[in-house]
């Protein structure tokens, strides 16, 4: 799969969708680092994108960067209030508990 989407975006075809598909595929796959990548591109091409920024938050967590994590989860909340994307919001909402109990917020 990611190889079909990689050359999708070889060949011109750069939107949030594809973006999203790439990072989900990369974080599945473990590559953290990549995932965070197209993942920031999908939220620059479409920052209403709520499920982006959960995987997003996720992938930097992945990598250690926790402060990214919760900047993306917070933005995520936003974003999906913004959408009424309930579950999302849920979500994120506990991921960024979970993260304050390990790291707090300074």
């Amino acid at each position: 799969m990611l190889e079909s989407l990689e050359k999708m975006l070889a060949k011109g075809m750069d939107n949030a969708m594809l973006r999203f598909g790439l990072g989900k595929g990369y974080l599945d796959a473990g590559d953290a680092t990549r995932a965070a990548e197209h993942l920031r591109r999908c939220v620059e091409q479409d920052s209403g994108y709520s499920a982006a920024w959960k995987l997003l938050g996720k992938a930097l967590q992945a990598e250690g960067d926790l402060a990214g994590a919760r900047d993306a989860w917070n933005q995520g909340l936003q974003a999906a209030e913004a959408k009424g994307d309930k579950q999302a919001f849920k979500e994120m909402t506990v991921f960024l508990r979970k993260l304050e109990r390990q790291t707090p917020a300074q």
